[in-house]
């Protein structure tokens, strides 16, 4: 199997596809599967992946690149980087410094694309051939439209991990990447005028999954389809919602090296022991009682932090501290300090991303704060889970999937019950719900229930594993009919 992705952990990293990249190969290769993995080689990602050597030169069109050989952290699965000057710079690979996308992205990533074509075919030189080529995001959404011009090819499977990015670009691209003109139609790489790579992938893998049931099926509605619902309505048999797990080793509070003293569902009062360290940090007062409301995120209103920023005259006067760390956009940042300076003694602020720091927030926290608009997945809500820090979520996306609500103090506690839950989008709902949380804290019986239950959840890699060599057996077989208009 090629594993093709435009980022990977630990060669960079901007957000969860990254940490994708790596974990579910690896759950893969337990399993038996022959994973191999193709990625740029961005600047940064040669820094870190130390030392290489060429694989493979390959001519595509007018361009001559390289395939350079190196593995995965420290597993002895190959990654393929793909050096071209235009990869060649530091910093985001996405963005440049302006904060506006790079102007040869397009260019970029379809050679990304034509390289995963010529190693499917075994035309690069490796003696390999895979049986099923799996696709992430946009960055490489031509790769299964490409390979439909293909005589004899691998099948494919196509992951969407956030379709709010489609990678469109003007309708001229298509010609400037030489691609056919069969591809220019509604039901190929043609969005409103504009060309898709996503649609690239939506369109022509043999298979579409996306990183949680529940996104699966909203995607395929106007509130969450980005304009690609009909699409993903029409191919709803071939679409399938697989969790994303998470790396249990690494998140893991029993042998955590991050935090201040480890902990297990047994032994759960060494998380005073982290609430006092991460407080001290965080430059809050040591208190037991008040419980320590933490948010780590992107600060964007996908992530929800409007509705946290028009809710805070509300939570402010509410027994808790809240803890923020992340980076976004600076009108969030600046609201954020506002409040710190406003209350001190209740609320703190870390901006930028600190790994440390946010292992400390969640093995220390009581209560962790994520009410996104949309998450596909979301990691952070399995974290917290697992470190006996009760989630409050909006029930959308992979938090609908992960976070199972616990009904009013004095109700019976169902026995998946592992937080809190609500569905508007609206700050009057979130803080309802923070007070839920708030009465159910002061029954101390039912909150180790819940943390109990959180603790114990399957997040491992090894499930969701499952589920995607189940797919590819699918798209093996589907492999003769592709497109949509197989379906």
């Amino acid at each position: 199997m090629l594993f093709v992705s435009s980022e990977i952990y630990p060669l960079l990293k901007t957000g969860g596809l990254a940490d994708v990249s790596y974990s579910l190969p690896v759950a893969l290769r337990e399993l038996g599967a022959d994973a191999r993995l193709l990625m740029p080689a961005y600047r940064d990602a040669l820094q870190r992946a130390g030392k290489t050597r060429r694989a493979a030169t390959l001519q595509i069109g007018t361009e001559t690149v390289e395939l350079l050989d190196a593995r995965l952290g420290n597993t002895e699965i190959p990654v393929w980087l793909l050096a071209h000057p235009g990869f060649d710079r530091p910093g985001n690979p996405y963005l440049a410094p302006d904060g506006k996308p790079w102007p040869d992205s397009a260019e970029r990533f379809a050679l990304l694309c034509r390289a995963a074509v010529e190693i499917a075919q075994d035309r690069a030189g490796l003696d390999w051939r895979p049986e099923i080529v799996h696709c992430n995001d946009w960055q490489s959404g031509l790769t299964p439209a490409l390979l439909t011009l293909e005589t004899k090819r691998p099948a494919t499977v196509f992951t969407v991990h956030n379709l709010a990015y489609q990678g469109l670009f003007p309708a001229a691209t298509l010609a400037e990447l030489g691609l056919p003109d069969a591809f220019w139609h509604t039901d190929g790489l043609e969005f409103h005028g504009q060309m898709s790579f996503m649609k690239g992938g939506l369109a022509y893998a043999d298979r579409i999954t996306t990183v949680s049931p529940s996104y699966a099926r909203e995607i395929q509605t106007p509130e969450f389809g980005c304009g690609l619902e009909g699409l993903l309505s029409h191919r709803h048999e071939r679409l399938s919602g697989i969790l994303n797990g998470i790396d249990t080793d690494v998140w893991n509070p029993e042998t955590d090296p991050l935090i201040a003293a480890p902990f297990d569902v047994r032994h759960l009062e060494n998380k005073l022991v982290n609430k006092h360290a991460a407080q001290r940090r965080l430059g809050l007062p040591e208190q037991n009682v008040a419980p320590l409301v933490v948010l780590i995120s992107r600060l964007a209103q996908q992530k929800g932090i409007d509705l946290v920023l028009k809710a805070m005259p509300e939570l402010t006067r509410m027994p808790l501290q809240l803890a923020f760390l992340g980076t976004g956009e600076a009108v969030y940042e600046q609201s954020l300090v506002y409040w710190t300076r406003r209350f001190p003694e209740r609320v703190a602020v870390v901006t930028g991303f600190d790994e440390g720091l946010s292992h400390l927030l969640e093995a220390g926290a009581d209560m962790f704060l994520m009410p996104s608009r949309f998450e596909p997945c979301g990691l952070n809500q399995m974290y917290s889970q697992r470190y006996g820090t009760v989630p409050i979520v909006r029930q959308v996306g992979g938090l609908a999937d992960t976070v199972s609500d616990a009904p009013p103090q004095g109700a019976e506690l169902p026995v998946e019950a592992s937080g809190f839950s609500f569905r508007e989008a609206t700050p009057e709902a979130l803080t309802a719900t923070v007070r839920r949380a708030l009465a159910l804290y002061e029954n101390h019986d039912a909150w180790r229930v819940i943390q109990g239950i959180g603790m114990t959840k399957d997040f491992t890699w090894t499930r969701s594993a499952r589920q995607y060599l189940e797919v590819y057996r699918q798209a093996k077989e589907d492999r003769n009919g592709v497109g949509i208009t197989s379906d």
